[in-house]
């Protein structure tokens, strides 16, 4: 029963009308018999600082934070974890008693968690896109030791930052999607995984498949692909991948285990009911 002195959460983004995180945060909140509620508050980019400053004066105990916002909020944290800073992206704030931020990712854990169990040290990835959600997923195939990893992007200025951030920790390159050199690298690869919002659409064309179908022609089964997107499930791509034969994985998993490992943070270390989270969310689906 929500009465004044519960205290709530909130992802802050735009679009976030979307997401499922209130779903299954609140009924992991509901399950854990804790005095909270988790809310979406969707915000214009220019408003992100009065937003999250205001936040701080309501009985407000921690945001998530998604699209387009996760690099922008570094500047509203007194305190930023070691991880955060490394891929200089932000997904979660927890509030101090002294009223100031405190800024983490948690999506780094998120994506790991249905690749741990597949063996996939010294083995080669292709990561689409350059934008914030593919620092989280460089560092996480660095973590899980692969041994090359290689990105295509639309953007040369936000694939070579991403380069130089990363360089010294892996055998890494970028390329433009125009390269010709990237027909062998899809056949040759071992993990593919979309960083792009392409596909987050229901429309079935061409289009929603990252680069256009044709970019996919040499992809074959033994390859394992990942797509961020939650919604649809599975994604034109995935739906793709599949039918070529290749194991594919949408971000239904990691969607619950960064938030699972987000409220564990808001709440000093809770153990969090992951399949509590995940039937609310198969129901809503």
């Amino acid at each position: 029963m929500i009465t004044s002195k519960t205290s709530f959460l909130a992802l802050i983004g735009n679009p976030v009308s979307h997401s499922l995180s209130p779903i299954m945060q609140n009924a992991a909140i509901k399950y854990l018999g804790l005095d909270l509620i988790y809310i979406a508050i969707p915000c214009k980019n220019e408003d992100l600082e009065i937003v999250v400053d205001s936040l701080k004066k309501m009985n407000c105990k921690g945001l998530n934070i998604t699209i387009p916002f996760k690099q922008r909020v570094f500047h509203c944290c007194n305190e930023i974890s070691p991880v955060a800073k490394k891929v200089k992206a932000i997904n979660t704030l927890k509030l101090k008693d002294n009223k100031d931020w405190i800024g983490t990712n948690t999506d780094i854990d998120g994506f790991i968690y249905p690749l741990k169990n597949l063996n996939l040290m010294k083995k080669s990835s292709i990561v689409l896109g350059s934008g914030g959600a593919a620092r989280s997923v460089i560092q996480g195939l660095i973590n899980l030791k692969l041994s090359k990893i290689t990105i295509i992007s639309r953007n040369k200025n936000s694939l070579n930052a991403l380069i130089t951030n990363f360089e010294n920790d892996i055998k890494i390159e970028g390329l433009l999607n125009t390269d010709i050199k990237i027909d062998s690298l899809i056949q040759e690869t071992d993990l593919i995984v979309n960083t792009t919002p392409v596909g987050m659409n229901k429309t079935i064309n061409d289009d929603d498949l990252p680069f256009g179908q044709s970019f996919w022609d040499t992809i074959n089964s033994n390859t394992i692909v990942y797509d961020l997107i939650y919604s649809p499930s599975p994604t034109p791509f995935l739906k793709f991948c599949d039918k070529k034969g290749c194991m594919t994985i949408d971000g239904i998993q990691m969607l619950i285990a960064q938030g699972a490992k987000s409220l564990s943070f808001w709440t000093n270390g809770l153990e969090i009911p992951f399949e509590v989270m995940n039937d609310a969310i198969k129901k809503y689906l």
